[in-house]
């Protein structure tokens, strides 16, 4: 079939898509045969279907349905773990069916009519095909349908709106560009196909055309994952547990990337901040007021043409001298980058479309003519093309070179090219047809972008933070969820901000770990600051509590902390200061990302997966494991109602208030209050508030301990790395591992630190502040009993040198302090009742 009329047929498809006659299905039907390779197993059915079943590993299953020997246009985008070969798949034959056995798993295949059903070990029924209807194909999709157990609970597939218990819903993965979306808009910027079960499995569906998910709807006795093109191929995931399962998904699909350490300070934008006197009048403010920053981003409108990657005239006088002065105070400048080439910008423009590095329209065999939100029409670079990588590498080191620190990747979906701009599946990509790449093509140029970057800045940590995005996305991007507001009516965007909650702790659940909203919501005018005041502080409240954190709004309406009244600039400060005193332990929590994929900000489900208060809880999150957050979304709020799993915990911001676990409070809320606690059982580590991350190298470590019962211990890994270069990757960090031991006599505290491959850690003094019931008899460091002291007015907790070991006792606070010079931070403390 030539190119152009099969486009034709696809197109048809894409748009007319109904449902066959029953006549017209194809099933597996029976299995006549099966062949063993190795760790694969091929069983041979009715209507020329084949199913592979491959031993990934023993708690990975890869299957795949095929009518073509299977062959596939494309290797995964996503996938990186192939099994081994090497291994003999363990198969047995019975009269009806056929036994698989993998260590960890029981694969029982039903020969007449085909099912496939897979068991833990303790023979406990995991997933099973839907009667027959395991592989289903019509002239339109094809599609997978399996047992829904009555409340059998679904989390996942990443970036979408929504309850995290996706049971009840349907989905779609179409990467789109939907600026302000509705609170239940689908689909969104990102196509994550992976989702969990509460059952104890995950399912990856590899497939990168437009995909639909029904958990329940069409039927309560089934779910269904289908796709118009590709392959039915899945992977199996077992956990049994959530963050298990998600520790396996990041082991097929790759560990996230690390951000630099600096990533984890705040970040300014603006649609507009895109001229060097506004930067530097930005940063400026902040430093003046001293409310921590460490990044100023630059939007589109900084380079000349898109993406030549040149300064624009006019807007700034000297770059290089105006990097330099930033960074030289602190802050790291991000650019903006587009993934095309406007046809004004006509040098580059005509250099890419004689290389043949845009995609082709198949009606014209031509360059295709791409609508652009500005700049004019535009070709759309063609990141498929392995020939494209240095070509772009060259221009955007040219940003490198002068300074800049690191990119943002907007509009990759690419945009306007949403399910109704139907015109756009007339592209050809180096590697295929529109519909099969379109959900990749974000994911292509995220790959190119880094691996350039990596290329041409050895050992340098990359920044790179994309709206657009496919499974895998993990291995060279971080993400943020666009333009979230509401751009009607700015100030009514209170429902977009509550549903920003759950879209971020699904976005971690599909391993998106290091994740940002746009802080204000990105849409709508600010014309009255004053009525924007409340929504604003809140949005930054929530935002703190990102993994990443950004204020960013469209065009040049600004929104600076300063700007919203002087009580707002105060909270504003305070919450701000308050995520650079966490450092230490956010820190620690991205080095946890990197080894498990577990995420920072993560549903209670994932720690409390037995408590069913957590299966559908939309409205709070934990922080790290120690930390749970409840940020405030309504309007006037007096009350923010909690759910506090069990144990006891301590509120954050008045430790001696303490509440029972198991139950639901109303936590009493001013404007200044973030509702937080902290888990009895909970070591958390702290520094003092910098104006930017790294301002003071020799920090010390505020441990703040909040001692868990008698015979019991709290503890608590701090990691340190050097946070710019990529030698985590080899292990090049230190560990200080801080231990508390709560006795009937009292506490001991231990601090042991373990360096790796050789790092050189910094020598850190270290203060404890312990959450007592009253002031101990006696402290003592090894042998030596402690002198107390006195906090004097204004005197901070962590000053800068600590000379001697001593402690302290506030009564109003109950809370022991104790102060250890870094010469004798490897002592056991000692307190005694």
């Amino acid at each position: 079939m030539k190119p152009l009329f099969r486009f034709q047929y696809l197109l048809t498809i894409f748009l007319f898509a109904t449902v066959a006659s029953a006549q017209d299905f194809e099933k597996a039907g029976s299995c006549f045969s099966y062949e063993t390779h190795g760790n694969k197993v091929v069983f041979t059915c009715e209507n020329n279907v084949q199913v592979e079943v491959e031993q990934i590993t023993s708690g990975i299953l890869k299957i795949w349905y095929d009518q073509d020997d299977f062959e596939r246009n494309n290797e995964s985008f996503a996938v990186i773990k192939a099994g081994d070969g090497s291994q003999k798949i363990n198969l047995s034959e019975q009269p009806a069916s056929y036994e698989i056995y993998t260590g960890e798993l029981i694969v029982r295949i039903q020969k007449s009519p085909f099912q496939i059903r897979i068991f833990d070990k303790w023979q406990k029924l995991l997933m099973e095909d839907y009667q027959d209807r395991g592989f289903v194909a019509d002239s339109a999709k094809m599609t997978g349908y399996k047992t829904l157990k009555p409340g059998e609970r679904i989390y996942g597939l990443g970036e979408k709106n929504g309850s995290i218990n996706r049971a009840g819903s349907q989905f779609s993965m179409w990467n789109s560009d939907k600026p302000c979306y509705q609170v239940s808009e689908d689909p969104l910027y990102k196509s994550i196909p992976f989702f969990m079960s509460g059952e104890g499995y995950g399912i990856f569906f590899d497939n990168t055309y437009k995909t639909e998910y029904d958990f329940g709807v069409e039927s309560d006795q089934y779910y269904s994952f289908s796709a118009p093109g590709g392959e039915m191929m899945y992977y199996f995931i077992y956990g049994p547990t959530l963050k298990q399962q998600i520790s396996r998904y990041t082991e097929l699909t790759g560990r996230p990337i690390m951000p630099p350490s600096w990533a984890f300070g705040f970040a300014q934008c603006r649609g507009l901040l895109t001229n060097e006197m506004l930067s530097r009048e930005i940063a400026a403010g902040y430093r003046q007021r001293r409310i921590p920053c460490d990044i100023i981003y630059q939007d589109i409108g900084w380079t000349q043409h898109l993406q030549d990657f040149e300064w624009r005239d006019g807007r700034y006088d000297d770059p290089e001298n105006m990097l330099a002065d930033l960074e030289a105070d602190g802050f790291k400048v991000i650019v903006s980058q587009d993934p095309v080439i406007s046809q004004a910008n006509k040098k580059q423009w005509q250099e890419a479309d004689s290389l043949g590095y845009f995609t082709t329209d198949v009606r014209t065999g031509k360059s295709y003519d791409m609508p652009w939100p500005w700049g004019g029409n535009c070709g759309v670079v063609d990141f498929t093309n392995p020939e494209v990588a240095d070509w772009w590498g060259a221009y955007q080191q040219k940003a490198l070179d002068a300074g800049v620190r690191g990119f943002w990747t907007d509009m990759g979906e690419p945009a306007w090219s949403n399910e109704e701009s139907t015109d756009r599946l007339f592209q050809q990509h180096h590697l295929g047809m529109h519909d099969e790449i379109h959900n990749v093509y974000g994911h292509t140029w995220d790959e190119v972008v880094t691996e350039q970057f990596n290329k041409r800045n050895p050992n340098t940590r990359v920044f790179q933070m994309t709206r657009s995005a496919f499974a895998g996305m993990q291995r060279f991007t971080f993400g943020w969820s666009g333009d979230a507001g509401n751009g009607n009516e700015v100030t009514d965007g209170w429902d977009q901000l509550a549903a920003q909650i759950p879209l971020m702790m699904s976005s971690g659940m599909g391993l998106i770990p290091f994740w940002s909203c746009d802080i204000s919501g990105y849409c709508g005018d600010i014309d009255d600051y004053d009525a924007m005041s409340e929504l604003y502080v809140r949005w930054l409240q929530f935002g703190a509590f990102n993994p990443l954190s950004r204020i960013h709004h469209e065009g040049n309406n600004a929104v600076e902390p300063w700007l919203f009244g002087a009580e707002a600039e105060a909270i504003n400060k305070k919450t701000i200061e308050m995520k650079y005193q966490l450092f230490p332990y956010i820190y620690s929590y991205s080095r946890q990302a990197y080894d498990t994929g577990w995420p920072l900000a993560r549903a209670l489900v994932l720690e409390y997966p037995n408590d069913e208060e957590t299966f559908n809880l939309n409205s709070q999150f934990l922080f790290g494991e120690e930390l749970l957050v409840a940020p405030v979304v309504e309007e006037g709020a007096a009350i923010k109602r909690v759910y506090l799993p069990k144990g006891t915990w301590f509120d954050f911001n008045q430790p001696r208030d303490r509440y029972e676990g198991g139950q639901w409070i109303d936590y009493p809320v001013e404007l200044e209050t973030i509702p937080l606690f902290v888990r009895q059982g909970s070591i958390i580590p702290q520094m003092p508030v910098m104006q930017f991350i790294g301002e003071r190298p020799s920090y010390p470590l505020l441990l703040e301990v909040f001692p868990a019962g008698i015979n019991k211990k709290a503890s608590f890994d701090i990691y340190e790395d050097d946070g710019e270069t990529n030698n985590y990757k080899s292990d090049v960090f230190v560990m200080r591992n801080v231990r508390c031991v709560t006795k009937r006599s009292g506490m001991e505290i231990s601090y042991k630190e373990v360096a790796s491959t050789g790092f050189q850690a910094q020598k850190r003094n270290l203060v404890y502040r312990i959450h007592m019931n009253k002031k101990p008899a006696s402290v003592l460091l090894g042998e030596q009993k402690l002198k107390t002291f006195k906090i004097k007015k204004d005197e901070e907790i962590l000053p800068e040198n600590i000379e001697k070991a001593a402690w302290s006792w506030d009564e109003g606070a109950g809370t022991c302090l104790i102060r250890i010079p870094d010469n004798r931070r490897n002592e056991k403390i000692t307190i005694e009742n």
